[in-house]
C-alpha cells in the first residue's frame, strides 16, 4: 500500500490561495512535462485535484505514468510545498459530477470547460523555500522586494484603460541583489 501524506492547515493555506499549481508529468519517450494548473485546490486531508481545461497532454502522461508532482509557491513570500503522488484522471460519473459542483462552488468555474478531474492523492509532501531565507532574511523583507517586484511588472504590461498603480507604495530598498 502507497504512503499517504497529511495535508497540514498551511499547505491547505497555500494551495487554496495560490491556486497555481505547476504539474510535473513524464511524457512517454521519458522526458518531463511541466504545465502550471490555475485549478489547482484541496480536494481532501490527502488530495489535490485540478481541472483539465486544456491539458490533453498532462492528462494523456497521467494515464499512461499517474505518477505526478505539483509544486504550489507563493511568488511573494517564495515560499511553498512540493507534492508528490498518483493521479487518478476522473471524465465521468459520480465522483467527477462531485468534482464539477466543488469547482463551481469554489473559484465559479463552469463544468462545461471540464473535460476531466485529476485527483492526485499525496504520498509525500515536503516545504520549498527560496535561497533568500538562507541568507537571513526576514519574510517581511522578502515579501516587500517581490510586491515591488510584481508592481513593477504590472506597470510594464498597463494599458491605457486600466487603473493607474502609482499610487502604490512599499516602502524601504529593493534589494535586487538577493538571489530568488
Amino acid at each position: 500500500m502507497e504512503a499517504v501524506a497529511t495535508l497540514t492547515d498551511d499547505m491547505k493555506r497555500v494551495v487554496n490561495q495560490q491556486r497555481l499549481g505547476h504539474v510535473a508529468t513524464v511524457c512517454p519517450d521519458g522526458t518531463p512535462n511541466l504545465s502550471p494548473k490555475g485549478t489547482t485546490l484541496v480536494w481532501d486531508d490527502n488530495t489535490l485535484v485540478f481541472a483539465d481545461l486544456r491539458s490533453p497532454g498532462t492528462v494523456q502522461n497521467l494515464l499512461r505514468n499517474p505518477a505526478v508532482e505539483i509544486n504550489v509557491i507563493d511568488p511573494i513570500l517564495r515560499k511553498g510545498y512540493r507534492f508528490k503522488g498518483t493521479a487518478t484522471v476522473v471524465s465521468d460519473g459520480v465522483l467527477y459530477e462531485k468534482a464539477l459542483r466543488f469547482y463551481a462552488g469554489t473559484i465559479g468555474l463552469s463544468g462545461e470547460r471540464i473535460r476531466a478531474v485529476v485527483f492526485v492523492h499525496v504520498t509525500r509532501a515536503a516545504p520549498v523555500t527560496s535561497p533568500a531565507y538562507d541568507l537571513g532574511r526576514d519574510e517581511a523583507s522578502v515579501k516587500q522586494q517581490w510586491t515591488r517586484h510584481y508592481i513593477e511588472l504590472w506597470k510594464l504590461q498597463q494599458t491605457p484603460d486600466e487603473p493607474n498603480l502609482d499610487a502604490v507604495a512599499v516602502e524601504g530598498p529593493v534589494h535586487s541583489d538577493f538571489p530568488l
